[in-house]
């Protein structure tokens, strides 16, 4: 049954990293997969829990570090062998020795840029609004002391009264409807 018009999911509220872990973890058994924690300090169980476990930044980085790397050699070779040659005591036009130190400088500043902006881009940041915002308990105890499970209404096995009957039985504080 598809969801209902204007839900985005339903969201659990946990009172201990433990309970939420476990929902997660037995949410995840069960075959969902579009579900997500929320806790107001890093739990690394969570993540595992719900299957999270693809780090794209350090690829990005190398990227960034490849083009800047590449970009600089370019740029030197291009100046010093076609746009404005200079014959200085008999040496040669390309002497790749001298271009080291600035490749490895646009190196280091192509990989630090690209690590940055690559986090915010592939976490959807900077984001002004999520659906979450519109449930009162998130709102109040996400920052604090909740902890809470999100069963996303995209998700095939979602079914408004059967997802919340399946919420209910990991014996949550609530079971809200967030809209969008």
């Amino acid at each position: 049954m598809p969801p209902r018009e204007g839900t985005y999911g339903l969201l659990a509220e946990f009172d201990t990293p433990g309970d939420l872990i476990r929902a997660a973890r037995q949410a995840r058994l069960d075959g969902w997969r579009r579900l997500d924690c929320y806790t107001p300090y890093p739990v690394e169980e969570a993540a595992e829990a719900i299957g999270f476990h693809r780090n794209k930044v350090p690829l990005v980085t190398l990227v960034g570090g490849l083009i800047g790397l590449v970009a600089m050699f370019a740029l030197e070779t291009w100046v010093s062998v076609w746009a404005f040659p200079l014959n200085i005591g008999g040496r040669p036009t390309y002497s790749w020795p001298a271009f080291l130190v600035p490749a490895y400088e646009w190196t280091i500043l192509f990989a630090g840029l690209s690590a940055a902006f690559g986090m915010l881009a592939l976490n959807g940041l900077p984001a002004l609004y999520h659906p979450l915002f519109n449930a009162p308990n998130f709102r109040n105890g996400a920052t604090t002391d909740k902890f809470f499970l999100c069963l996303e209404a995209l998700d095939p096995k979602f079914d408004l009264s059967k997802t919340k009957a399946y919420l209910e039985n990991f014996k949550p504080v609530s079971v809200v409807e967030v809209e969008y």
